[in-house]
């Protein structure tokens, strides 16, 4: 059986927070993401789920354990990340100004990008690294050519 193919996503970045029920709102205000589970015991979200188109984030509490032991915040490391989220919008210029708005970092102004689609790159508010654009890899053309 092909688990693949009865999924939406097959790939879904998880991230963790210190303060995950403000993050969780946060991201649903700043970035547009809907609820769709999350399992909190008082302050501690264990696990949560947010989706943004047929995409998902998962997301928890900083907290010990054998998981969290292999994990390190980027206020731990000088705001550094070792990986970032890429989203795909429909409007970057509309994305933009609500997480704007909402008080997201802009580290990249939004602009036309070489290989296509228009996006920014921002940090959220406890310093995950995020990529908003209209790129959409399944629907432009492969290229193998390099800059």
């Amino acid at each position: 059986m092909d688990l693949a193919a009865h999924t939406t996503a097959t790939i879904i970045p998880c991230l963790r927070y210190r303060n995950a029920p403000a993050a969780i709102d946060w991201l649903c205000k700043a970035f547009g993401f809907q609820r769709h589970a999350v399992y909190q015991q008082g302050d501690v979200v264990q696990h949560a789920q947010l989706v943004f188109g047929s995409g998902m984030v998962m997301l928890s509490s900083v907290t010990p354990g054998e998981w969290g032991n292999n994990m390190i915040q980027p206020d731990e490391v000088g705001g550094q990340e070792t990986q970032s989220a890429c989203v795909i919008v429909s409007d970057a210029d509309a994305h933009y100004a609500q997480a704007k708005a909402a008080g997201a970092e802009i580290l990249m102004d939004i602009a036309d990008q070489h290989y296509g689609g228009r996006g920014y790159a921002c940090r959220d508010v406890e310093g995950h690294l995020w990529w908003f654009g209209t790129y959409d890899p399944w629907k432009e053309p492969a290229s193998t050519e390099t800059a």
